[in-house]
């Protein structure tokens, strides 16, 4: 798996800072199309780049892996660069992910908008919900950790349509750490000790939350996600997929469930990964994470390549 992400990420690397979202998308997608297909598996993926028609290449039901038929059912979701805007402008916290789990694993969510709040390992279950507003989930939050509300840190994605949610945490005295893009990783920096970070909040991609999901899946905390739709064909969308409850309130285990794995490779610097490096004489170095929920481990892997990886066929 995190042969899968580092391809992916290095391929990216090419473009950053080259101002084209697209291309390093593109590339992204191509090398971790290769890198899949090259594993002993019979791996459907069930959060993609989109549905068939819209992507020609990881699109959700696309079956990736040597062993279709007979090896292992995998259930894959994935992001070839979670943060496509944070590579073209050579911004901070661009990753490649990845999450597998046994088939059934991972919830099937549509690409649409997802509500979601995250805190770290350690707290009651229920401590915060999405049934409850925000300042009554700071509080409570606060409560538990015993400091007052003006000590909490929330990490939010920097939107228009979180106006209001900031203001209203401004107004408890909240501290916010505004992210341009990369909600992945703003998720999984609540359950870094390391981390300043106290509460992830607002909205975003839901296939986004399945990965955040599957790692916090790995190293504890609590997630909950509820979809969000913005008009009829997201609607209907979400019913082709299986999902007739559209106003459910998904919990961890709902999202991911069993023995996940994830991996994330740096493509950028950030928070919680260094990006790809080029280096004299050809070679590349990476940075990645990969986490297992049924061991609860965690490994950070550097890996020193000379050259880049070689592409299928």
């Amino acid at each position: 798996m995190v042969r899968v992400t580092e391809y992916a990420a290095i391929a990216a690397s090419r473009l950053i800072g080259r101002g084209d979202e697209k291309a390093a998308d593109a590339a992204a997608v191509e090398a971790m199309r290769d890198a899949l297909n090259k594993l002993p598996f019979d791996g459907t993926v069930v959060i993609g780049e989109g549905e068939r028609d819209e992507a020609p290449m990881l699109y959700i039901g696309e079956k990736v892996g040597t062993m279709q038929g007979s090896g292992p059912k995998i259930d894959i979701a994935l992001d070839p660069l979670e943060g496509t805007t944070i590579t073209a402008k050579a911004g901070a916290n661009a990753l490649a992910v990845l999450a597998i789990a046994e088939e059934g694993g991972l919830l099937n969510a549509p690409d649409v908008y997802m509500d979601k709040l995250a805190i770290g390992p350690g707290y009651a279950p229920g401590l915060v919900s999405l049934n409850r507003t925000p300042t009554e989930n700071i509080r409570a939050l606060a409560a538990a950790k015993g400091v007052e509300p003006h000590e909490i840190i929330a990490c939010v994605l920097d939107r228009p349509r979180h106006e209001a949610l900031i203001r209203e945490l401004r107004g408890l005295g909240v501290g916010i750490q505004l992210i341009p893009d990369g909600d992945v990783a703003g998720v999984i920096n609540v359950t870094d000790p390391d981390s300043t970070v106290d509460i992830y909040m607002g909205s975003g991609g839901a296939p986004e939350g399945v990965l955040a999901a599957a790692a916090l899946r790995c190293v504890g905390g609590q997630i909950e996600g509820r979809l969000l739709f913005r008009n009829d064909d997201e609607r209907a969308r979400a019913r082709r997929w299986g999902i007739t409850d559209l106003d459910r309130i998904y919990q961890l285990e709902d999202l991911a469930k069993g023995d996940c794995i994830f991996a994330a490779t740096g493509v950028t610097d950030g928070s919680l990964l260094e990006g790809v490096r080029r280096k004299r004489g050809g070679r590349i170095t990476t940075e990645s994470i990969v986490m297992r929920a049924s061991t609860g481990t965690v490994r950070r892997v550097k890996s020193n390549r000379a050259g880049d990886p070689p592409k299928a066929g």
